[in-house]
């Protein structure tokens, strides 16, 4: 497992698929935008982390969250843990840190090591920087944030690499009904921007497989 997340860091620092990967996943009413071609002052930035972490069997499996219900337009759907950027963030690898945290429990156990494409997310206007990381402990205790975290979803490194996990059909969001692919997790419809970041870590991990 060690060996495949150092070829992962290393296959990280090289031109990264980008967006063809990410719109693999994408619902077919979603334009494609290009993040360089979009001035400050049009989006929010943020970041999420993408957390490899290593149960006791020795399998490798990637932390989700399904979001409390609320009044927005992310309400109930499953994300990775992350947020928007704050000033004493410093940089957008700390956003990811701190909301790793705030939302998991897990931050000094992570070692970042990278990051892939930036994505723009038109329904919030907001710009995601996935970061990469490893928790550096075994079977690490996840805390859920009690008023944020519904459930956490372990999303397995063999469910992510197998082409069944994907599946197309109606999802909900802010009222609305769309068709569009996503990963089946634990009987949860994984889908839109966290579909598509993982679709590009999907198609690096088949890179170096």
């Amino acid at each position: 497992m060690i060996q495949l997340l150092n070829k992962l860091k290393t296959e990280l620092q090289k031109p990264l698929p980008g967006w063809p990967a990410q719109y693999g996943m994408a619902h077919v009413t979603r334009d494609k935008i290009d993040v360089a071609g979009l001035n400050e002052k049009q989006y929010r930035p943020s970041a999420v982390m993408i957390l490899f972490c290593i149960d006791n069997d020795d399998n490798l499996f990637i932390p989700l969250m399904e979001r409390v219900p609320y009044k927005g337009v992310h309400s109930a759907q499953v994300s990775f843990p992350g947020g928007k950027y704050e000033t004493e963030d410093g940089n957008l690898q700390n956003t990811a840190l701190r909301e790793c945290f705030e939302e998991i429990g897990l931050h000094e156990e992570v070692e970042v090591i990278g990051k892939l494409t930036q994505l723009y997310i038109p329904v919030s206007g907001f710009v995601v920087e996935p970061y990469v990381g490893f928790c550096k402990i075994k079977d690490p205790k996840i805390i859920p944030h009690e008023r944020e975290v519904k459930n956490i979803l372990k999303l397995s490194l063999q469910k992510l690499m197998d082409d069944a996990t994907i599946e197309q059909g109606t999802v909900e969001a802010d009222g609305f009904k769309i068709k569009a692919p996503y990963f089946s997790v634990e009987g949860n419809k994984v889908w839109g921007a966290t579909a598509m970041i993982l679709n590009e870590l999907k198609t690096i991990l088949q890179i170096i497989s």
